[in-house]
């Protein structure tokens, strides 16, 4: 009976060892639960989308593509747990995570692990300037967005006084930090403070900042809080124009903050629905998913850029696959794609948009 059963474990073992090998797997972490769950299923799906057509092709060095999903829920404790979950599952290589301190206490374990990880969102500089040689990212940094709005509200708003507000995240004060230093030796900051993510009542703070008569407020953070923030303000009294990053650029915020969200300015990318080089991925994800996030297509060209240097090195190890995704240039749905030492594109140019109507709309300047 013991020889029998240790066949059998025997036979389970090296089967599932020998289909291991045919496969590679593919992680695409973010929070895909929660209020900020829609940024990571659009993470997701532009991962699939990515893996679904390379897998119609014959998949990848004679292997099927498999996608890995993980949720980690937006916090960073959740993401070390995805990290290690990944390892363990023995996935090749992530796109992920969305928020940047996920993806800065993700990326230790994926760079031990000789783990390519690209984040199509994180935009904290610290990520990249770790010293990692397999952490890259398809998506600008805070200090060149933050820069953008300072000098925007500037140039348009010639503001006398200016309140900066931040979600106490890696992201948010770090993005926050980033235009008060732009700002701050040409016009004074007169308000400056944190906000606890998930608060419904920001009142209390938003009256402490209109004491303060500012002529625009800078808010570092995400969508929910956003939206909650600008309806707040309008409901104390506080009637001046908010400007905010890249984790506010989703019609979700519009859901949440009504009528207003009119008049909020946003530092995002291009658009690049327009570009020749996104059309058939619009027109493919627009027919499975709907509408695509604002970071699907960062999150499809990641996928790609990890898939394409697994076929032209031949073979999935982390170390050489990075090597040559810091040497090359990729053809993207936005366009091409380079990066710098650090793992940072060479070229990530951000605009201002403006919500006008219920849509965002990009301020020409």
């Amino acid at each position: 009976m013991k020889k029998i059963i240790l066949l059998l474990f025997m036979v389970m073992f090296f089967g599932c060892t020998h289909q291991d090998e045919k496969v590679i797997r593919i992680g695409a972490a973010g929070p895909m639960t929660g209020d900020q769950s829609k940024m990571g299923i659009d993470l997701r799906n532009g991962v699939e989308l990515a893996v679904a057509e390379w897998n119609e092709k014959g998949g990848l060095l004679g292997k099927k593509i498999l996608l890995v999903p993980g949720d980690d829920q937006a916090d960073p404790k959740q993401a070390v747990s995805i990290a290690n979950k990944f390892i363990n599952q023995k996935v090749n290589a992530v796109v992920g995570h969305w928020n940047s301190n996920c993806s800065i206490n993700a990326s230790t374990y994926y760079n031990t692990a000789n783990i390519v990880s690209i984040s199509p969102a994180s935009t904290n500089p610290r990520l990249t300037q770790q010293g990692y040689k397999t952490v890259f990212r398809v998506c600008g940094t805070d200090d060149q967005q933050g820069g953008v709005a300072a000098e925007f509200i500037l140039k348009t708003m010639k503001p006398k006084l200016v309140a900066v507000l931040h979600d106490k995240t890696t992201y948010g004060q770090g993005l926050a930090d980033y235009f008060k230093k732009a700002v701050e030796n040409k016009v004074p900051v007169v308000f400056y403070d944190g906000i606890q993510t998930k608060d419904p009542d920001y009142k209390a703070v938003l009256t402490s900042m209109k004491q303060k008569n500012p002529d625009v407020y800078f808010f570092g953070g995400v969508y929910p809080e956003a939206g909650r923030l600008v309806r707040q303000a309008k409901e104390v009294g506080l009637n001046v124009p908010m400007i905010t990053g890249d984790g506010v650029y989703d019609p979700t915020f519009i859901d949440i903050a009504g009528k207003s969200a009119e008049g909020t300015f946003v530092t995002f990318g291009k658009d690049p629905s327009g570009l020749p080089t996104s059309k058939s991925f619009n027109e493919k994800y627009t027919s499975k998913y709907g509408a695509p996030g604002p970071y699907s297509i960062y999150a499809y060209d990641a996928a790609n850029i990890i898939l394409t240097a697994m076929q032209q090195t031949g073979t999935p190890d982390g170390s050489k696959i990075a090597e040559y995704i810091s040497r090359n240039t990729f053809k993207g749905a936005f366009g091409d794609i380079s990066f710098d030492k650090n793992g940072d594109v060479t070229k990530a140019p951000y605009v201002v948009w403006k919500v006008v109507d219920g849509k965002f709309i990009e301020v020409k300047q």
